[in-house]
């Protein structure tokens, strides 16, 4: 199957699709002997010889398909100007070049696909095939019946009118409420967005699966291939076929304060510290009658 060249070096692992224009238009890539330079040309990997600097570039035959549980408090990038951690660290010792289907939140967690096969990444991501996002929403205070039936309904934002799929209350906490939220696109921060419109901030913003792939016996920070089943699954979701969604189950409780932590529901006991003993006080000697 022929594929414009850059991608097939991007593919390759050689440079970004990007930097891979800029290899074809400095003549640095020959196809089948002969120096190319037009950004349109087109490759079959399995006929046709592509050489970089005079070194062969092999694109794998398979795509890959890798899913991370990304922590809170983690950039969904691979490089972060402002020097924050990124999904980059995760992905040391992979050997093959992927990138993030979509975004989370620096402050999210949850399942995040990341892949090398960019035609069914766009499609998982392009709101015209209405993908659902499945959301687990912590939220403070107790929405009412009223507040639920509001966002349902949609709600106007400064980016334009949005409406959840699917809003329900999943289960209470002290002072707090988790909130099932599906959505079909990605704008930037929209379940926060949302949330707050109702007069609801989010605590905590957890995202259980990512097409139908549970991140469930994947602890933060940690990385797994999908399996040839899963990755069937995937494709068919983003060419529109149903498939069942994983059961929910809430993430593993955290406790403090700051980036990427719960606000407690109960204060933590406070361990006491041991009082230093006082010193003897010297006997003083009796007085002879």
């Amino acid at each position: 199957m022929q594929e414009r060249l850059q991608k097939y070096l991007a593919r390759a692992g050689l440079a970004s699709r990007r930097a891979a224009e800029l290899l074809i238009t400095a003549g640095r890539v020959k196809v089948n002997g002969a120096v190319v330079r037009e950004l349109g040309t087109k490759v079959d990997g399995a006929k046709d010889l592509v050489v970089v600097d005079g070194k062969p570039a092999v694109a794998p035959s398979q795509k890959t398909w890798l899913l991370l549980y990304k922590p809170p408090g983690v950039v969904t990038t691979l490089k972060d100007p402002q020097g924050r951690p990124t999904i980059s660290d995760s992905l040391r010792g992979v050997g093959v070049r992927v990138f993030p289907v979509g975004r989370l939140d620096y402050d999210a967690e949850g399942a995040l696909l990341l892949t090398d096969d960019g035609d069914v990444a766009n499609r998982l991501m392009h709101p015209r095939h209405q993908v659902r996002r499945v959301y687990l929403a912590k939220v403070k205070g107790e929405p009412s019946d009223a507040s639920l039936e509001k966002l349902k309904g949609g709600v106007r934002l400064e980016d334009g009118f949005a409406k959840p799929t699917d809003v329900a209350r999943f289960e209470r906490a002290d002072k707090n409420t988790w909130l099932r939220i599906v959505v079909t696109e990605g704008r930037p921060h929209l379940i926060k967005r949302l949330c707050a419109a109702i007069g609801h901030p989010v605590v905590r913003l957890y995202r259980p699966s990512h097409a139908g792939i549970s991140v469930e016996g994947l602890r933060p920070g940690q990385l797994r291939p999908l399996t040839a089943d899963e990755v069937r699954r995937v494709n068919g979701i983003s060419e529109g076929k149903a498939a069942a969604e994983p059961a929910l189950k809430l993430p593993p409780r955290r406790h403090g304060h700051g980036v990427g932590k719960d606000e407690p529901d109960a204060e933590p006991a406070r361990a006491e510290s041991p009082r230093p003993a006082r010193p003897a006080r010297p006997r003083e000697p009796r007085r002879q009658a």
